[in-house]
């Protein structure tokens, strides 16, 4: 009997030690832990004063910015294009028509500002600027237009040998979300028509709020990450985990501002917002983000104001999304390895 039990407890102690391995693969699989750094490519950081300055403008005297106030959303996109026409762009508007059964039909546009050599494989760098409802939208999303704009900025004041396009997107809410009407998916569509290479897309979604306790809707997110909300998180499949650590090793080597990823199944929010269309045409994107409704209670509320944001760190996420960009497009200048057409 003692016999039975040793042999017993080794098993047991087996199978334990074989699960807490498959647990430790599985995290190790999905958060892409890397050791490396990249060394920030610029002297030029960006401006938290100009990131606030945006997002004050964009939540409070341009709200609501969506489809059921055609007036605030034009004031929109002249703001967007005015502050995306730096020395050294190309800026566009891309017009698409979008309805819906409360307005009907009505024309939108995509805002596009185009750095560097114009060929070869594009990185790209969007974000959508309309809010939901009638509320400010400060984090969701003026934050990322916000971090479009500056990005606009630090880019018109360096040499791009690459290829980089910034674009802001309309109709990415409801009742738009998830259909070809979304601003993302026309601009996706077009590239996939025209033939273009896409070597990545950054997806800037809710990239400024930040806090001490981080509350997860699962408790297998809690067990793989920090139990505080003062990091960025960088979201993909499985397929987009290389472009995820490159991602990860630019914002390590740009800031102090830690930053985690997933790579993986399409869950818990992992497609929710505009890199989602570009995975239908088989193009590497991930979503940079503050992980929205997971952290942020002012999501899709009143409560979503710019006096909630933390305008250092946002300034950092911005370091890192500059210094990945100016990676990829010199990277694409030399190169085509690992860049995916339709």
């Amino acid at each position: 009997m003692k016999e039975f039990f040793s042999k017993r407890t080794r098993m047991l102690a087996a199978l334990a030690f074989c699960f807490l391995l498959l647990c430790i693969s599985a995290i190790v699989t999905i958060r892409q832990p890397t050791s490396k750094e990249n060394p920030f490519p610029s002297d030029l950081r960006a401006d938290p004063d100009r990131l606030r300055w945006h997002v004050e403008y964009l939540a409070e005297e341009l709200a609501p910015r969506n489809h059921n106030h055609p007036k605030k959303l034009a004031a929109t996109v002249r703001y967007i294009t005015t502050g995306l026409s730096v020395p050294g762009t190309q800026v566009s508007l891309q017009s698409y028509r979008a309805e819906n059964a409360a307005s009907g039909q009505q024309e939108q546009v995509n805002i596009i500002a185009r750095f560097g050599s114009r060929e070869g494989p594009v990185v790209i760098i969007g974000a959508h600027y309309d809010a939901f409802g009638d509320f400010p939208g400060a984090d969701d999303n003026a934050s990322g237009i916000a971090g479009l704009l500056e990005l606009a900025r630090l880019l018109s004041r360096r040499e791009i040998t690459g290829n980089i396009e910034l674009v802001a997107y309309g109709t990415e809410e409801d009742p738009f979300f998830g259909t070809e009407q979304m601003g993302s998916a026309v601009h996706a569509q077009r590239l996939a028509e025209q033939g273009r290479t896409v070597k990545a897309m950054l997806c800037l979604e809710m990239i400024g709020y930040f806090v001490e306790q981080q509350e997860y809707n699962s408790w297998v997110l809690r067990l793989i990450y920090p139990q505080n909300g003062l990091y960025a998180a960088v979201v993909g499949r499985w397929q987009d985990r290389h472009l995820a650590k490159t991602v990860k090793r630019c914002f390590d080597g740009a800031s102090d501002l830690p930053t985690v990823s997933y790579s993986g199944p399409v869950l818990f929010g992992a497609d929710l917002s505009d890199h989602r269309n570009y995975w239908q045409h088989g193009y590497p994107a991930v979503m940079i983000t503050d992980t929205a409704f997971l952290r942020n209670h002012n999501y899709h509320a009143a409560g979503d104001t710019p006096d909630t944001l933390d305008y250092q760190r946002m300034a950092k996420v911005v370091d890192g999304v500059l210094s990945t960009a100016l990676t990829l497009s010199l990277s694409t200048s030399s190169e085509k390895t690992g860049a995916i057409s339709p």
